[in-house]
């Protein structure tokens, strides 16, 4: 079954999609959930798109974030206010490193990242390929190693998608890592790539991370791009 935001049958020709840095404090869910907000409302997007696990920070010890959680209402009311539908990054109930889709309604867990890592195996379980619905855009949902596995973008091209997004975390010296797998998926399955990248410091070693976020179009061309520094928005929109 397949998650759709949108208003009956309506299908658009384009979708605005923006890539959100907040600034994040570790296993700070109501203060981050604050700064998530912020970032909704500036990005002026449809759809907003939060590095892994931006709710917590990187953080391999995080409680699961349940999609009722009343922390959750700052963003709530942001997508509410703005017609946006956000996809945060937070360890959600299985436990999995999660992707919750949060609107004017409320939240939901969409998706767990399928490429576990290190010692995140050790805490988290795997997911599957994912996609939600838009306005009638297919959008397929990734978060950072799923990105460099060719196997997990076909997987989910699979499903039939327009755009590819994800939510990673690299650090500095990986500056190019998201831009090269972004190209590369375009590349390869001619979909929308929007990768929305952790800026600052966070846990698991990342003591400084890349931000550099980015929106590719389906020939590979980049269309925009944030800079290092967290609360940094980048914008673009997706057209068929």
């Amino acid at each position: 079954m397949i998650l759709r935001f949108d208003e009956g049958d309506r299908v658009e020709q384009q979708l605005s999609i923006a890539v959100a840095q907040p600034r994040c404090v570790a296993h700070d869910v109501r203060g981050n959930a604050q700064a998530h907000a912020e970032a909704v409302r500036a990005a002026d997007a449809r759809v907003v798109v939060f590095p892994e696990m931006s709710l917590t920070g990187y953080e391999l010890d995080a409680v699961p974030v349940a999609p009722d959680d009343e922390r959750l209402a700052p963003i709530v009311a942001a997508c509410a206010e703005t017609g946006a539908v956000a996809l945060v990054g937070a360890a959600v109930p299985g436990p999995c490193i999660g992707v919750l889709a949060v609107d004017g309604d409320g939240a939901r867990a969409v998706y767990g990242k399928v490429h576990l890592h290190g010692s995140e195996a050790d805490r988290f379980v795997p997911g599957e390929p994912a996609v939600i619905e838009v306005d009638g855009w297919r959008l397929g949902l990734a978060v950072c190693r799923d990105t460099g596995v060719p196997e997990h973008a076909a997987r989910t091209a699979a499903l039939g998608i327009d755009g590819y997004l994800a939510g990673v975390v690299h650090a500095d010296d990986e500056v190019e890592v998201h831009g090269e797998r972004a190209r590369r998926v375009a590349a390869d399955h001619g979909v929308w790539v929007a990768t929305a990248a952790f800026a600052g410091p966070t846990g698991g070693g990342f003591d400084r991370t890349s931000g550099r976020s980015g929106i590719w179009s389906s020939d590979g061309k980049l269309i925009a791009e944030a800079g290092a520094a967290p609360d940094e928005v980048a914008r673009a929109v997706f057209r068929k």
